[in-house]
């Protein structure tokens, strides 16, 4: 039981700093924050990334070039361009380190207002540090797990960040319901997010990408922007269009 405590906990940590700081603020800056504060968002990504933690700067230059390319050729991580999710999946990885270490261009109206911190990133993007992050689950997985069967969520665990991005990107351009007809096939996954921290509402997010939220249908529930209202609460962010 507490091994999956532990990885219901993983599943919505990662995500949430998917969702809220790589996605709208990196990518779409949805809202504002002071310096300090996105650093301990930078920080919150490596906690809970782990040995799946991707440069926030890197996946808003990439999520924004899928913006610009839905569904064609260009698109960095559209399961059109790929048989099934494992290949779309290592396709993104690709992409995704291609722009990252600078081997792919990108024109530079992509690169405005992207949050960066290089120096953390020296430490927190390097496969040793990946190792250092596998070790460490493997010795919460030691402690943890009461049945043999349950190791089998460990790879799961190892690259927890790209599973979430994969299982978003896939389903929500294949399966689903569409609000707004447009010239993608972007979908939502779920008519009640429960489960994506409001990513499940894809179609709507391509309606309206500068949207803080995703929901549009009164049976729609954006836990990302719940969140974000809170942190303003708060006094962390500052939601720029609310």
């Amino acid at each position: 039981m507490a091994i999956f405590i532990f990885i219901i906990i993983h599943w919505y940590a990662s995500l949430f700093f998917q969702s809220v700081f790589h996605h709208r603020y990196a990518a779409h800056n949805l809202f504002t924050m002071s310096k300090f504060w996105e650093r301990i968002f930078y920080i919150g990504c490596f906690i809970t990334q782990g040995s799946s933690y991707i440069s926030a700067y890197t996946y808003g230059l990439m999520h924004r070039l899928h913006h610009a390319h839905t569904d064609k050729t260009e698109d960095p991580h559209s399961p059109h361009n790929d048989p099934n999710p494992f290949i779309m999946m290592w396709t993104t990885r690709n992409n995704y380190f291609n722009l990252h270490i600078g081997k792919t261009e990108a024109a530079e109206k992509y690169k405005k207002n992207l949050p960066d911190w290089e120096k953390f990133d020296k430490i927190a993007h390097n496969y040793i540090t990946r190792f250092c992050w596998i070790g460490l689950y493997i010795l919460i997985y030691s402690l943890l797990a009461t049945a043999w069967w349950q190791w089998l969520f460990l790879p799961a665990t190892i690259i927890m960040g790209s599973l979430q991005g994969m299982a978003v990107n896939w389903w929500a351009h294949k399966f689903g319901y569409e609000n707004y007809k447009l010239n993608n096939t972007s979908k939502n996954i779920l008519p009640f997010d429960f489960l994506f921290w409001g990513e499940a509402y894809h179609n709507n997010h391509h309606k309206h990408p500068q949207k803080p939220n995703n929901a549009a249908q009164w049976f729609e529930w954006d836990m990302g922007f719940q969140t974000m209202l809170f942190l303003q609460k708060l006094k962390i962010i500052k939601i720029r269009h609310q």
